[in-house]
């Protein structure tokens, strides 16, 4: 019986309080109106006065040209005027920052920064606090206060938003563009467009520049590799990171020792092999640098103890027995043509030693000459060449190229 009567009250209170709730929403939809009518009158007012503060306050803001000042002025009336229409029916009002910034061109969101976005927000809030007292209805002061501050909060976190969505597809579009970049360096073309393209990523273009090569440890999603490409930017000057399947490549550029630098990333690559390509002198001629460094790769497997990493010239033997025309030049004119210059008995002394199995003794002998003639010869080659006889991985540099060279004498190519 009480429950009944209990089920009779409830439900005869529950029109009373539609009621109750419809009446004090009619009672405030006359004070609502009247904010926002005074809002609509004071716009320019507040928009002036922010104006002001931003000239006042911001330096960032004087130092923009006249146009874009500008577009912030639309932008900051905008965004009064976004306010006032979410502050009248907040389920159909906007605080998104992208239909804020809509009145002015896209390219505005690169004059100004995020933190710049949130300052303007920011000023905006304290102009339109300062004139509550001016604008508000009667006992509608703290009201206005509460709407401004939960407004702008929004507008803040979408803006946020916005920017983060910006920085997204740029990073995206860079790493495309650099993977176009370093595709282009290693086919070798380095067309009038190489530098403008590069210039869009940062590269400062100062000093020589190499190339290194090796392979990556597994496929590199997209956090890895970011960070492969931070770790490259904070290594060189400047640094460019391309990934094709395992193989990874890093262009390093700068004034300081690349060599070193490009050694400190050595833990960035995966295991097996890594290559460090010819210094060059500028980046359009890295392509030279990547295919050294890329036929080195190939051609490491026929060197069991080659070191990690490894200079590409290190392994012209290898690099010729492959095919490549850039090891066999460089053997001819790095390497023979020098001694050949020279003159003298050096190439035969050369020759006769490391058939002899490397013998100081063997060669004095056949040579009519003291060892200790030998041993001087020895140096001088390898102080011309900057390959030493003496040393065995060197000495097989050396005969290899005294090979091709008495080739290129014999069998024009």
């Amino acid at each position: 019986m009480n429950s009944a009567a209990s089920e009779r009250d409830r439900t005869a209170r529950e029109p009373a309080d539609a009621r109750a709730k419809s009446d004090a929403a009619d009672a405030e939809r006359p004070a609502t109106q009247e904010m926002v009518r005074r809002l609509r009158h004071g716009t320019d007012l507040l928009t002036a006065a922010a104006m002001r503060r931003l000239d006042d306050e911001l330096p960032w803001y004087r130092a923009l040209p006249a146009e874009d000042r500008s577009w912030i002025g639309l932008v900051a009336q905008s965004g009064i005027a976004n306010f006032i229409a979410w502050y009248e029916n907040p389920e159909h009002g906007s605080y998104n920052a992208a239909e804020i910034f809509r009145a002015a061109p896209p390219e505005l969101t690169r004059s100004i920064s995020l933190q710049h976005t949130l300052q303007l927000v920011r000023i905006v809030v304290e102009i339109v606090e300062e004139h509550t007292e001016q604008l508000a209805a009667p006992g509608q002061h703290s009201k206005l206060r509460e709407s401004v501050l939960l407004y702008s909060r929004e507008v803040a976190f979408s803006a946020a938003e916005v920017y983060a969505r910006a920085a997204e597809t740029r990073g995206a579009w860079d790493a495309r563009l650099e993977a176009l970049v370093v595709d282009s360096l290693l086919r070798g073309d380095g067309d009038d467009s190489l530098h403008s393209r590069v210039a869009a990523l940062g590269w400062a273009g100062r000093g020589n520049t190499l190339v290194m090569v090796g392979t990556t440890e597994g496929e590199l999603d997209d956090v890895g590799t970011a960070e492969l490409r931070r770790a490259a930017r904070r290594t060189a000057q400047d640094a460019l990171v391309g990934i094709q399947g395992n193989r990874l490549i890093v262009v390093l550029g700068g004034t300081g020792n690349l060599r070193q630098q490009a050694e400190e990333l050595l833990a960035r690559f995966g295991p097996g092999p890594v290559v460090i390509g010819p210094q060059v002198r500028e980046l359009a001629d890295a392509g030279r640098s990547a295919r050294a460094a890329l036929s080195a790769l190939q051609a490491v497997p026929a060197w069991p103890s080659a070191p990690r990493p490894v200079l590409a010239d290190e392994l012209l033997p290898e690099r010729m027995l492959l095919g490549d025309p850039d090891a066999h030049r460089t053997l001819l004119a790095d390497v023979y043509g020098p001694l050949l210059g020279v003159g003298g008995p050096l190439l035969e002394t050369l020759s006769v030693y490391l058939n002899e199995g490397r013998s100081l003794e063997a060669t004095a002998r056949l040579l009519y000459v003291h060892p200790n003639t030998v041993r001087y010869r020895l140096k001088r080659i390898a102080t011309i060449t900057g390959w030493d006889p003496a040393q065995a991985r060197e000495g097989f540099v050396l005969q290899i190229a005294i090979a091709i060279g008495r080739l290129a004498e014999t069998v024009p190519l």
